[in-house]
């Protein structure tokens, strides 16, 4: 079919007063679709008419809070974005800093939780499709993936009760949608470097899986989404579409779930990893050869979304025909092919010139590309079934014109959520709670988790999971430097990094690399969203400090429940508040995200979880350190505005005590000071090991460091824990800022000419055993290994 016949629908003109064909669903059918009456009235009165089938379930989708953003919009716009390193910021399909010598990353985090709540492997299979074709759509190649995952309580005190509904139906929902994440990362060949996971009560109903990926491009490679030329020819290619996933953003995404999950399987989509290798490399041959003027993915609502959006960017129409659209199965109608959320698919514009040569390589590629419509100056979205005109609307109406709502946020009054299960005694002994905490669902070793995924796969890991706080990523380097790619440097190799004094005599030049981190506890958020959402920046802020990475952006993906409920306003609103004052405390600008609401299942709300990804810039990967002690003999030294609180920690969770109502305050500008001298003393190759102290405490990050590092340390706490007498909120207490380092006494001294430095320990022995006032904690690393390998034992 030459390209004039592919796309004769679009060059047709219309007698003014042509309306499409098929009769008006009305008020009863959109409101189905999850418009409101009002929405609907707006609908009509920009159409000037009432919408046929087609229309209607476009409006559904782009007026739905998954693709408008209509409940959150406003609250964005105060969020900062700009910022010296900022290629690309909100409005594109990801965002994108400057990591220097021309290249780029790419990098956003979404959701996908609805969907994973209903069908957990496909759900979170798709999710991490999904947000690779956001990057690759920018011309990036996909080089890492992490996740941020939620979900209830899998562990209980009492062993008969380990087969409950609620821990049964948790322990589902973690094994699918790890081995989604899993199937799809390592089918595709891109590693799976980090993340975290956390268990509450909340998340029971609700399960919460957020996909962050990055990706790497040269700069003036980069490619926009918005369509532009007039006569410029729309161009599908990848899978062919079905049935799956349709009505996804607004019946799935943009509502509660209730009782009848299982009905809404349909709506889950169906991800083919081969397929989306396929169409990675098609799409960046594709650019390199300079033959697309705008490329987009298909992703929520489908082909209504990717071309609606398009047109809207670049202030353009489009005509499509969906006679022409490659399908799977027979019987579709008009409205399904336009919704349809069917996974591996990407849009592109091509001048008419180069079709032909689009078609060919997507043919080499075995994606089926095919030409389905035409850029018009027209600002219509008008849609063909063949000769029929079955849609007809104004791109504005369909994509800029959803009504932005206000929310009306009220603290509550009542806890929202109620105590956890009391696991320990009150009083319980140090080395006793140091074993439970470690074998506590939050904290016990990921290892069972993250050995699922390939992290190391394209050689660019140097810092794996569980080797420190924040994955490393080698990248390209100056032409003719030490591993730069495609010159005559050798990547490094992952693991084989070291570091302190005297590196550069070892290595030679410097290999650059960047830093990512991902955290979000949903716990400290819902005791304090304003508090808790800077925790969580700050948190990731650390983590990036561990391995010398100076933040350069952020990306964000805000779970919360139901915004129109008045509580959760108020969180949602806290939390954005709290988002902005961190991002410029800490000087990483917001470059994209995603909002995920209405996370509301038979129970209540989910916690209210602004999940955070954050990336960094690393002069040289060799000068990373580990989080494990190292050296025999090495001195331990607790740094930073380390103020730890009990009340808030998981100690007090096992104690089950209900959240406090509120966070106490701390000094913002302290603790930034000290991420900031953290930083520069791993860059400069002060420390042998760095770990923040998180979640556990104190004691807790001690016996990480110890297990990390195959040895054992003597501590004494007292020169830290004045005013403590009891010794238990120095030991288990937690807040941010604090970090566990280990060195030389000199190297030690010099990094205390920029932050606070308490000498605390020595490495040394196979027990760990640390003093505090009244308290003495003392095991062995068999019995601290043993109890942190609960999970593994959890899921044997």
């Amino acid at each position: 079919m030459s390209a004039d016949q592919t796309f004769r629908p679009a060059a047709r003109e219309l007698p003014d007063g042509t309306t499409p064909i098929g009769d008006a669903p009305g008020l009863e059918r959109a409101k189905a679709l999850g418009l409101t009456e009002s929405e609907y009235d707006l609908v009509v009165e920009k159409m000037g008419r009432e919408p046929v089938q087609v229309e209607l379930a476009m409006f559904s989708l782009m007026w739905s809070e998954h693709c408008s953003y209509k409940h959150s919009k406003k609250l964005l716009g105060t969020l900062p974005t700009e910022g010296p390193a900022v290629v690309l910021g909100p409005g594109e399909n990801a965002g994108a800093v400057d990591v220097g010598d021309g290249w780029t990353v790419a990098f956003k985090v979404e959701s996908h939780n609805h969907p994973s709540a209903v069908e957990p492997f496909q759900g979170a299979a798709t999710g991490v499709g999904g947000i690779l074709r956001d990057i690759f759509a920018l011309g990036a190649r996909p080089i890492a993936v992490l996740d941020a995952l939620r979900f209830g309580e899998v562990d209980s005190v009492d062993e008969a009760a380990a087969d409950t509904p609620g821990i049964a139906r948790s322990k589902f929902l973690l094994d699918g949608a790890v081995r989604g994440i899993g199937h799809y990362g390592n089918s595709i060949g891109v590693p799976n470097i980090g993340g975290d996971v956390y268990f509450e009560a909340p998340y029971e109903t609700n399960c919460l899986v957020n996909a962050m990926a990055l990706g790497l491009a040269r700069e003036e490679r980069m490619i926009r989404s918005a369509a532009t030329g007039v006569g410029n020819v729309v161009v599908l290619f990848g899978a062919a579409t079905g049935a799956d996933g349709i009505g996804g953003a607004s019946v799935l995404a943009s509502a509660e779930l209730g009782e009848d999950d299982a009905s809404k399987r349909p709506t889950v989509q169906v991800g083919d990893p081969f397929e989306e290798s396929k169409l990675v490399e098609c799409s960046l041959e594709l650019l390199d050869r300079d033959l697309l003027v705008s490329l987009q993915d298909l992703g929520a609502a489908g082909l209504t979304s990717a071309a609606s959006e398009m047109a809207s960017k670049g202030e353009v129409g489009l005509d499509l025909d969906v006679q022409l659209v490659p399908r799977r199965m027979e019987g579709l109608e008009p409205f399904e092919v336009m919704v349809s959320e069917s996974q591996e698919r990407m849009l592109c514009v091509v001048t008419p010139d180069k079709v032909a040569d689009v078609i060919a390589i997507t043919d080499k590629w075995d994606v089926h590309g095919t030409a389905i419509g035409v850029v018009t100056d027209t600002g219509r979205f008008r849609v063909w079934d063949g000769e029929d005109l079955v849609g007809d609307m104004p791109v504005p109406a369909l994509v800029d014109d959803c009504p932005l709502y206000d929310i009306y946020p009220e603290k509550p009054t009542e806890p929202i959520y109620p105590a956890p299960e009391r696991r320990i005694p009150d009083g319980t002994d140090a080395s006793d709670a140091l074993l439970r905490l470690l074998a506590s669902a939050n904290i016990a070793d990921r290892r069972p988790l993250f050995e699922q995924y390939d992290s190391i796969v394209q050689s660019r890991t140097v810092r794996r999971p569980g080797q420190t706080d924040a994955a490393v990523l080698q990248i390209p380097g100056p032409a003719g430097s030490v591993g730069a790619t495609g010159t005559a440097g050798t990547p490094a190799q992952p693991g084989d990094v070291t570091s302190g004094p005297g590196v550069d005599d070892l290595h030679g030049a410097p290999i650059p690399g960047v830093g990512v981190a991902i955290d979000g506890s949903g716990r400290r958020v819902a005791a304090d969203p304003y508090r808790g959402t800077i925790w969580n920046v700050l948190e990731c802020a650390a983590n990036l400090a561990c391995v010398g990475a100076e933040p350069l952006g952020l990306t964000n993906n805000l779970n919360f429940g139901n915004p129109e409920k008045p509580h959760i306003a108020w969180q949602l609103t806290e939390a954005v508040r709290g988002l902005g004052d961190a991002c410029r405390a800490v000087g990483s600008p917001v470059v994209g995200g995603n909002v995920s609401l209405y996370n509301e299942g038979t129970t209540g709300p989910i916690y209210p979880t602004p999940v955070v990804g954050m990336v960094g810039k690393v002069p040289d990967v060799q000068r990373t350190v580990p989080m494990g002690f190292g050296g025999d003999g090495d001195l331990i030294a607790l740094v930073g505005s380390f103020a730890p609180q009990l009340a808030l920690s998981e100690l007090s969770k096992l104690e089950g005590r209900a959240l406090p109502d509120g966070l106490p305050d701390w000094d913002l500008d302290h603790t930034v000071a000290a991420i900031v001298a953290v930083r520069e003393a791993v860059r400069k190759g002060l420390l042998a090991s760095c770990h923040d102290v998180a979640e556990g405490g104190l004691l807790v990050a001690l016996a990480e460091s110890a297990l990390a590092g195959g040895i054992g340390a003597t501590v004494d706490l007292d020169p830290f824990a004045v005013g403590d007498e009891d010794g238990r909120v120095s030991l288990f207490g937690e807040a941010p800022g604090g970090f566990v380092v280990t060195g030389s006494a000199e190297t030690l001294a010099e990094l205390a000419e920029t932050s606070s430095v308490t000498v605390i320990g020595t490495v040394g022995g196979s027990r760990l055993d640390v003093r505090c006032g009244a308290q003495h904690a003392d095991a062995g690393l068999e019995d601290l290994s043993t109890a942190h390998a609960a999970l593994a034992r959890l899921f044997a």
